[in-house]
């Protein structure tokens, strides 16, 4: 063979290898770009833990008077103190309380602020109230409730601009920056923004105090929706009433988060029935702020029976109330279950005389996990829990400081009462897949008043990320 002859073949050969590698080459990106059968890529990635965030709470503060000083009917002063209580689990960093700013309180202080650090990855498990007492010749009765986390978003069902009432909506910012609220008045008429409602600046660290009447003037069912923007804030009403020259009660009316097609609200507790020809002494709120429902109310007894059905039909930004009428003595849990997402809340009252007093309960959110719960100062303090899910749940009850426990054992719809200690702080521990919804409230002959339990903030979930 000739030297050219046998370069001529080599170089075919190199040539044809050169093809072969190229078509291999390129079949093979198209085969990754395609993606070959039982061939899967995985992307580099890493998982990393969110740092937890501060738990902070925010308290109503002390119960507040409108109109005291006769020069200046409009003043808001403080009419008593509330008495704090909170606790936290073993192994919590030490809670820093602070005062808030209370620009539109004459010469007071504004509510408290609690500011826990997380537990590791954890939020920490934190819980706080407040109570107080009062019998003044403008205010009478007996208030509680929880220091609760601001939220973007609050529905408070509850409250009066009708006459003889003195209500007012708190706007707590305990947060470092400034917080822009709408407030949204549903009445006879549907949602409405009044002028003073609109683009209402709460300040960083700062509590406003807004007159209800000057939001929804005459207007006696109002639902009130918060919206937040910029930083959340916790939203309250205090409500009291004056019947000819006679208080009549006073309370805080909790918010609920969000409207949904099932409620539950748990710890109405009735003290005694109305007299014939007299105003019922239990009475339902219903919302349904964006479309027409039909809503069905049942209320159930300690035992799980059902004690009262009603089917109700509601118009779409427009609230609507409903007697619960012939409860007899004893702790209720009120469902409502509607075609569209509605929000509620029961008023119930000792009595309409002097020294009577009365509570707003509202909706409950389901837990489905730990919760911290602090029981203030008070009078028959009843945690009831009652099994918000479809199979049997079961739930702990444990004070943080030590003691003994109740593991309580409900069947789907069945809720138990278990007596509590004011000046307390427990934990509501549910079994993995149960939910039950619970509140803590109080009554005596003459008082009334009752808060939800919210479970605490969720660890902050793990991320994955792609570099």
């Amino acid at each position: 063979m000739s030297t050219t002859r046998s370069a001529v073949n080599t170089g075919v050969r190199l040539g044809i290898a050169v093809v072969v590698v190229a078509a291999v080459v390129t079949g093979t990106a198209l085969a990754v770009a395609a993606g070959l059968p039982g061939h899967r890529a995985t992307p580099v990635s890493t998982t990393v833990s969110p740092a937890a965030e501060s738990s902070v709470l925010a308290c109503d503060g002390p119960i507040l008077a409108l109109g005291r000083d006769t020069a200046s009917a409009g003043k808001v002063s403080v009419a008593t103190a509330q008495k704090l209580t909170s606790g936290s689990v073993p192994g919590t960093a030490p809670t820093r309380t602070t005062t808030l700013a209370s620009p539109d309180v004459a010469g007071a202080q504004g509510p408290q602020s609690l500011i826990t650090p997380p537990t590791g990855r954890a939020p920490a498990q934190v819980g706080a109230s407040v109570s107080a007492q009062l019998s003044a010749a403008d205010l009478s009765g007996f208030a509680a409730s929880a220091c609760q986390p601001a939220i973007a978003q609050s529905w408070l069902v509850g409250g009066s601009a009708g006459t003889g009432s003195n209500d007012l909506v708190l706007l707590a910012n305990p947060g470092a920056v400034a917080a822009t609220v709408q407030v949204t008045v549903y009445g006879p008429s549907g949602p409405q923004i009044p002028p003073g409602g609109a683009d209402v600046i709460v300040p960083a660290r700062t509590q406003r105090v807004i007159p209800l009447a000057g939001l929804a003037l005459g207007t006696a069912s109002p639902v009130v929706r918060i919206v937040s923007s910029g930083a959340p804030v916790q939203a309250s009403i205090q409500t009291s009433i004056i019947r000819t020259l006679v208080p009549g009660g006073v309370d805080q009316v909790s918010a609920a988060e969000s409207a949904a097609k099932a409620l539950l609200i748990p710890g109405v507790r009735v003290t005694g029935a109305a007299g014939a020809g007299s105003s019922p002494l239990s009475v339902l709120r219903m919302l349904a702020p964006n479309a027409d429902a039909r809503a069905t109310v049942t209320v159930r007894g300690p035992d799980g029976r059902t004690a009262l059905t009603r089917t109700v039909p509601l118009t779409a930004g427009q609230p609507i109330e409903v007697a619960l009428e012939g409860l007899k003595t004893g702790t209720y849990s009120v469902r409502v279950t509607a075609s569209a997402a509605v929000v509620a809340g029961v008023w119930n009252a000792t009595g309409t005389g002097a020294g009577d007093d009365y509570a707003w309960n509202a909706a409950a959110p389901s837990l489905g996990t730990t919760a911290t719960v602090a029981v203030p100062d008070g009078a028959g303090a009843v945690l009831s829990v009652v099994n918000s899910g479809a199979r049997t749940a079961s739930v702990t009850v444990k004070p943080v400081s030590g003691g003994p426990s109740q593991t309580l054992s409900l069947p789907a719809g069945g809720a138990k009462d278990v007596p509590v200690n004011p000046g307390t702080v427990y934990r509501l521990i549910p079994r993995a897949g149960g939910q039950v919804a619970a509140a803590v409230s109080f009554a005596s002959a003459h008082a009334l008043a009752a808060f939800p339990v919210w479970a605490a903030d969720a660890a902050s979930p793990e991320l994955t990320v792609y570099p």
